[in-house]
């Protein structure tokens, strides 16, 4: 599914009106009817219900004026109260406010604060508001006027429709511009924006609805968006049925560099996950001391012993048999819970740059790497990196402020400096792709915010390469897999209180789900 930006939604209509020759009009006039009838599918018995359609005075506002009529058509008391003065309106939206008139729509002009004083009274009475205020092009604050309207909405408690976006919402990063609308359902023309999938913007946007205002195929690939939502359908299409003959040989063999003193509990649970993820076999490297430890927890898998630097520590004596042990193998996990002692931080940057298989890295990984990120472009194999926003802020030398402004665009910049896969971690976690290509997941829920949950993501990801997924395909479905698990626990278990290794436990149940979707599918 792809999204787009503001100003490739604008491109889009700009060519379809001018080369395709499809009238703005009649984009307009599409996007209103289908909006309309979502909104009153969404709605439980509107007709009885007094809709308020709040409108500025360019495109969106012009939207919402063809929303007015259609509800006005259907017997439903609709009232249009205007942002603006009338005579400021043009185009597209001035010829669609003129076909108010003929049908007797009311229109209340609120254009400064005097008014909307005058007016609140009358707003209170309404039963839903159809937010038509502010469009996608938004990239400032909303201040003074706009927003006391969208304060008073929001603080109505009464449903918002939105129309294309809920207004004060960036349509390319998901961010809040000083207020937004919280809405009760959104309905988007074309194609979803970037920020009705980024928190929280997802949150805001409620039930999104894609409406399909007549925009050619040809003209939204020439435009060319490069940021997709992972759906269920891809993850099926990468998850094939194993053939009946199969044996764990088939099925690839992972080896792990994880674990440290008071930390084993990351090997474990990486190693473990890989297993659930459907790895045929899977070889646990810790530093020597610990492995009797993690012998009894992963019974499962195989360990080997490392050299240690100092007790749980590994140091460089560890190098060489880490690089001998990766024959045969299909992939290496390498990071969780191993921590950052300085001869520690040496083996990571050498395995990084002499490693012969795909490569997953993760938590301390991740931190070893800090300052030394230059070492990943001499790597001779495919990295997908793991980072949550502060992992990747210690990596960037940036704060987590700075990440969060626009993670699709930070994501991308640096797995395309970095020559890798990048998984940014976090609510409606971003995989860019060293090509540009960046998809948003949109499984998982607030109750995976507990320790060891990285972990899980690390075994699954690195699970999924093991068994013959390209990097990219691994980390995209890896992390879909992950959440729709999380999803799972947290209906039958509850919102909060289940842990990472359940999660781990609900992978196979997670990917028998979207398996599923390819048995219901016609062949």
């Amino acid at each position: 599914m792809y999204l787009v930006d503001a100003k490739q939604m604008r491109e889009m209509d700009r060519r379809t009106i001018e080369a395709y020759g499809l009238d703005g009009r009649i984009l307009m006039e599409n996007a209103g009817r289908g909006a309309t009838r979502f909104f009153c599918d969404r709605i439980d018995r509107i007709g009885a219900k007094r809709v308020a359609i709040v409108a500025g005075r360019g495109n969106n506002g012009g939207d919402g004026f063809v929303i007015a009529r259609y509800l006005a058509q259907k017997k439903i008391r609709a009232t249009v109260f205007l942002l603006a003065d009338a005579a400021r309106l043009s185009g597209d939206a001035l010829a669609n406010f003129n076909l108010l008139a003929p049908i007797k729509v009311p229109v209340i002009a609120i254009i400064d604060e005097k008014a909307f004083s005058k007016y609140k009274s009358t707003l209170l009475h309404q039963d839903v508001f159809v937010d038509a205020i502010l469009g996608t092009g938004l990239n400032s604050d909303v201040k003074g006027f706009f927003k006391k309207i969208i304060d008073f909405i929001n603080q109505s408690a009464k449903p918002v429709l939105a129309v294309d976006i809920p207004s004060g919402l960036n349509a390319d990063t998901g961010q809040i511009c000083g207020v937004c609308i919280k809405a009760f359902a959104t309905a988007t023309f074309g194609f979803a924006k970037i920020g009705h999938m980024l928190e929280p913007g997802a949150e805001l946007t409620g039930k999104l609805k894609v409406v399909d205002i007549g925009i050619p195929n040809f003209v939204a690939e020439a435009v060319d968006p490069r940021v997709r939502l992972t759906t269920s359908n891809q993850v099926a299409d990468a998850l094939p049925k194993r053939a009946n003959a199969a044996h764990k040989g088939d099925t690839g063999h992972l080896f792990v560099v994880a674990g440290s003193t008071g930390k084993t509990g990351a090997a474990i649970m990486a190693t473990n996950a890989a297993l659930r993820s459907g790895a045929g076999l899977v070889t646990l490297g810790v530093a020597a001391g610990l492995n009797p430890i993690l012998e009894n927890q992963v019974i499962e898998a195989m360990t080997l012993p490392l050299p240690e630097v100092a007790a749980g520590t590994l140091g460089t004596s560890a190098l060489k048999p880490i690089l001998e042990s990766l024959e045969g193998k299909r992939c290496l996990a390498l990071g969780p819970g191993m921590g950052t002692a300085p001869e520690t931080v040496v083996i990571v940057t050498q395995i990084v740059q002499k490693c012969p298989v795909p490569l997953v890295i993760d938590a301390d990984g991740l931190n070893c790497l800090v300052g030394q990120t230059e070492v990943l472009k001499n790597a001779k194999v495919p990295i997908v990196l793991t980072p949550h926003p502060g992992e990747m802020a210690r990596l960037a030398g940036v704060d987590t402020k700075t990440i969060g402004k626009d993670r699709v665009a930070f994501a991308r910049t640096w797995a395309q400096k970095l020559g890798v896969c990048l998984v940014l971690k976090g609510a409606r976690t971003v995989v860019a792709q060293a090509d540009g290509s960046v998809f948003i997941n949109p499984t998982g829920n607030a109750g995976m915010a507990t320790g060891g949950m990285g972990d899980v993501l690390t075994g699954v990801i690195a699970g999924l390469i093991t068994q013959g997924f390209e990097p990219e395909v691994a980390a995209r479905a890896g992390v879909y897999l992950h959440g729709l698990a999380a999803d799972i626990l947290a209906e039958s278990v509850g919102p909060v209180g289940y842990l990472a290794t359940e999660v781990m436990q609900a992978i196979p149940k997670a990917r028998t789900v979207v398996t599923e979707l390819i048995d219901g599918r016609p062949q």
